[in-house]
């Protein structure tokens, strides 16, 4: 058994907050005889530990071992059940399912108009949410009720329920299909990244065109229109149409500033939705619009309503530090962006175990770049090496390519030995990986070039020429999106700081 599934009870103590832990323990010593239960004592010992010792549990309780296991099953469902009974974790959703619970309690009791009546206002609220997944199991439950029981409610009320349940069904199909189209292309552009070639740029645009099922505009609800576009948006991604994604990115934000009621029942997704509309302007390279969404980004610090629990904080947390980063490359402030590093690695901390250690990676390859920038090669390698040794990093392979060529051009700058052994891993592993490109190429060929030091300024300018030329083909630019090589170049060529160079180019941004 892994260690994570190992400690999932541990995991789930050390979560909770203050207020979460009172009303827990005022939960189980509602009734006086739980007050020196085992599985409390077990509690206690969890809540103190900084890390997961089993052999502190038996060796400071009464606890045999062959009770731990049944001990921490019950431990964990009774913390569940306390924090969803917490006001915090009442979100709508939640609201919806507990009155299902009564009306099914009730209806096992016989009372069937008071279950028909609760499950009328859960329907109402599920249709206003359009929740609509919930109102299908709402009404097929009605339907188990006025089939069993006489209700005396309307001649026509078996053919309403049919008709109910009929549409439901359809909406129900095609949001299914939506979020189907989404996820697949979420997960491609998760693994893949940008499309490396026409193979890859086919597959992607078939697939979506394939499977995009047909529907009327007007037939679209909240939840189609969102899965719409989030299809659409991942699509562009893939394509490295930045345009489009900033099109469908706006859709997305738009639609939520149209129902904000759903921000409070769908937080991840509206902050998703930002955090995209960011990317993309920020691969357009589109200052005024990009500070203007910042802003509005971080409107929602400390909004209790948007950041209700621990998963939107979580969120919040990345796709403000990201947006943040992003800015001081924008605005080639670098100095100001590594001051900002050791605040954002202290918050960490709070984060671990909630976080996927992807996020953590592409932090620390920003920080590299930042570095990077200022010509602290050093603390660049330092990030690299982060990224480079993190065996598990299964997503995003794109990552580990460009952090193996950020660190050989670091390499390079400060003149280390093992630059010629790492240039020959470094080729080995873009083929292995099936991600050797012109850029990376033409970028280890001049690492690898043998020439006297009166021809490097020439050379410069001939790999610059030849990158240059790359930087809007369809397949070569993504390159140019995780390093910017041609800044570099340029500050060889016209031998003053890259920071200069960037500067320079920040102050001609719309």
């Amino acid at each position: 058994m892994s260690t994570t599934q190992k400690n999932i009870l541990f995991n789930l103590i050390k979560s909770l907050t203050k207020s979460e832990k009172r009303q827990f323990k005022l939960y189980v010593n509602r009734l006086g005889g739980n007050t020196n239960a085992k599985f409390i004592t077990l509690f206690n010992l969890m809540d103190k530990m900084t890390v997961y010792d089993e052999s502190i549990i038996l060796s400071k309780s009464s606890i045999a071992k062959n009770q731990l296991s049944n001990l921490k099953a019950n431990l964990y469902k009774q913390i569940l059940t306390s924090l969803r009974l917490n006001p915090q974790h009442q979100t709508y959703p939640v609201q919806i399912r507990e009155q299902l619970d009564y009306a099914t309690i009730l209806y096992n009791k016989g009372l069937y108009q008071q279950s028909l009546k609760i499950l009328e206002k859960a329907k109402s609220m599920a249709l206003e949410l359009e929740e609509n997944y919930m109102t299908y199991e709402i009404i097929e439950f009605e339907k188990i009720i006025e089939s069993q029981y006489i209700t005396r409610s309307l001649n026509s009320r078996a053919d309403d329920l049919a008709v109910e349940a009929k549409d439901i069904s359809i909406q129900n199909v095609l949001a299914s299909k939506l979020s189907n189209l989404s996820l697949q292309l979420y997960s491609f552009w998760l693994r893949n990244g940008y499309a490396k070639n026409e193979d890859d740029y086919l597959l992607a645009r078939n697939y979506f065109y394939y499977h995009l099922p047909t529907f009327e505009q007007e037939d679209l609800g909240f939840r189609e229109k969102l899965y719409l576009y989030m299809s659409q948006l991942w699509h562009s991604f893939i394509v490295q149409d930045f345009t489009g994604s900033y099109k469908y990115a706006t859709k997305w934000v738009e639609l939520f500033k149209e129902h904000p009621k759903m921000m409070e029942t769908n937080p991840v997704y509206f902050l998703k939705g930002l955090n995209y509309l960011l990317e993309s302007l920020y691969y357009l390279r589109y200052y005024s619009k990009y500070e203007e969404y910042y802003n509005y980004l971080c409107t929602f610090e400390g909004n209790d309503d948007i950041l209700s629990n621990d998963n939107t904080r979580g969120l919040f947390f990345i796709y403000s530090r990201y947006a943040r980063i992003n800015l001081k490359f924008l605005n080639g402030n670098f100095i100001g962006g590594i001051e900002l590093i050791p605040e954002i690695e202290k918050e960490f901390e709070a984060y671990r175990g909630r976080i996927d250690e992807h996020h953590f990676m592409v932090f620390y390859y920003k920080f590299a770049c930042m570095h990077f920038g200022v010509d602290n090669y050093e603390r660049c390698i330092y990030y690299m090496e982060k990224i480079i040794d993190h065996k598990e990093l299964g997503l995003r392979e794109d990552l580990l390519c460009y952090a193996r060529v950020l660190k050989l051009i670091s390499l390079y700058e400060i003149g280390a030995d093992e630059v010629y052994s790492f240039t020959r891993s470094t080729y080995r592993f873009l083929i292995q990986m099936n991600d050797l490109h012109e850029v990376q190429r033409e970028i280890i060929s001049f690492i690898r070039g043998d020439f006297y030091p009166t021809e490097l300024h020439s050379k410069f300018k001939m790999l610059h020429g030849k990158l240059k030329a790359l930087e809007d083909h369809p397949y070569e630019k993504r390159s140019f999106l995780y390093l910017d090589i041609i800044s570099w170049l340029e500050s060889k060529i016209e031998v003053r700081p890259i920071l200069a160079v960037i500067q320079d180019k920040a102050r001609d941004l719309k």
